[in-house]
């Protein structure tokens, strides 16, 4: 089951990377009267996009986690309960901000119920 929410965080993270990049960041950028930090508005422009991917980077990092505690070890209940709330809050920011139409919070909490699940009967 841990393999499968590993899995689940590459999916997630790829689809917000692609997705994102296609319907909100290409079309955000388009606009000219975005903030201007440090005198123009290219370090807003390259934030905005640096910050958009690096969720997805945390998303793979959580489902690296996730495929290496499958071994076991001493950490294990330690990093599967992290995961655990860590998607669980995500997801409910998630279902809270969108009112439930941005659908990431059904992948964020089938994440965070594998991993609790997993934490508590290990």
């Amino acid at each position: 089951m841990l393999k499968l929410a590993s899995v689940l965080c590459f999916f997630i993270g790829l689809a917000h990377s692609m997705l994102g990049e296609k319907y909100i960041l290409v079309r955000l950028l388009r606009f000219e009267k975005l903030p201007r930090l440090s005198g123009n508005d290219h370090f807003t422009r390259h934030t905005l996009r640096f910050a958009w991917h690096l969720t997805t980077v945390a998303w793979w990092g959580f489902g690296v986690l996730l495929w290496t505690v499958t071994g076991g070890g001493d950490m294990m209940h330690v990093v599967l309960l992290t995961s655990g709330t860590v998607f669980l809050i995500s997801g409910l920011l998630s279902f809270v901000f969108t009112r439930g139409r941005h659908l990431s919070w059904i992948v964020f909490w089938a994440i965070a119920a594998i991993s609790l699940a997993a934490a508590l009967a290990g």
